[in-house]
């Protein structure tokens, strides 16, 4: 791991320990970063060696995150993390149970409208870049997912994008649909990209999903648009247009690569059009609205 082992500090066994356990069990670099980086605060605030803590330890450690205002996905991340250290790292699963996971209010997706998305593809600063965000929203991938695409990851014959290990360690196809075959080669004519398809600045490795970030957000402003917009937005409206556009949720879920169809159904809650298709049972009432007459 490069945050680790970049350390001039030599790594303690217990966490030398830890990143050899989530190293066997495939864990990416920025979970094991995020894992040791929880573990580390826990050994912060408890004073001494994580061996030596208690269950009541693992208790005022959440109590004082509360009162510090930490949010709840912060919160369950350290539960994760400390959850695997005691009972895989350590081999003491008792301590788990102390440890409790914070209910997270749920959030609607921000989605944009087509007309913001089609003005934010023509701001994009340049074709790699109006390329890139066509990608997240013409595909519906991830913004890591576009970063680390290759140029061999195009199929143009059988028109999909080959997702390499997406989220959970996945592979897949994305979709690639004419326009954003279009798009794509309209990119590779002017910046000839030959290993990574969005290359960085330094050309020998990918774009950063930072830069990426970046790019979205300032763009977004650039145009005048005040929703609070990401490259997962595009994703986000993606998934929402499909829907609107009457395609099987099942077929939304393939294509952003869900495990769970309950994570591709709160779309619904987003599409405007399928609640303007749907006739409220209030509308039924005619007989009601001719009795009660013109309100006086």
């Amino acid at each position: 791991m490069s945050q680790t082992t970049a350390s001039a500090k030599p790594i303690s066994p217990l966490r030398r320990r830890m990143i050899e356990d989530m190293t066997v069990r495939g864990f990416g670099e920025k979970t094991q970063s995020d894992y040791i980086r929880h573990v580390k605060n826990f050994t912060i605030f408890l004073g001494r060696s994580p061996e030596m803590a208690e269950g009541e330890d693992l208790r005022k450690f959440q109590v004082r995150q509360r009162e510090q205002g930490v949010q709840p996905p912060t919160m369950n991340g350290a539960v994760a993390a400390l959850r695997f250290f005691y009972t895989t790292t350590c081999n003491r699963p008792e301590m788990a149970r102390h440890l409790r996971l914070v209910k997270q209010p749920q959030k609607l997706p921000v989605v944009l409208t087509t007309d913001e998305v089609l003005a934010l593809l023509e701001a994009a600063p340049g074709p790699k870049y109006k390329a890139a965000l066509g990608v997240a929203y013409g595909a519906g991938l991830r913004v890591s997912e576009v970063a680390n695409l290759r140029v061999s990851d195009i199929d143009s014959d059988r028109m999909v994008l080959r997702v390499e290990q997406g989220k959970g360690r996945k592979d897949r196809n994305g979709m690639l649909s004419p326009r954003l075959r279009e798009l794509l080669q309209e990119w590779w004519l002017v910046g000839q990209p030959t290993t990574w398809l969005f290359p960085g600045r330094d050309p020998l490795l990918p774009i950063t999903t930072r830069q990426l970030y970046r790019v979205v957000r300032d763009t977004a402003a650039a145009v005048g648009i005040e929703k609070r917009v990401s490259p997962h937005t595009l994703r986000h409206s993606f998934a929402t247009h499909l829907l609107e556009q009457g395609v099987d949720i099942r077929l939304i879920q393939v294509a952003l690569g869900h495990s769970k169809l309950d994570t591709t159904a709160r779309y619904a809650h987003v599409a405007s059009k399928v609640l303007r298709d749907m006739v409220s049972p209030l509308d039924q009432l005619t007989p009601l609205t001719r009795k009660m007459g013109a309100p006086q």
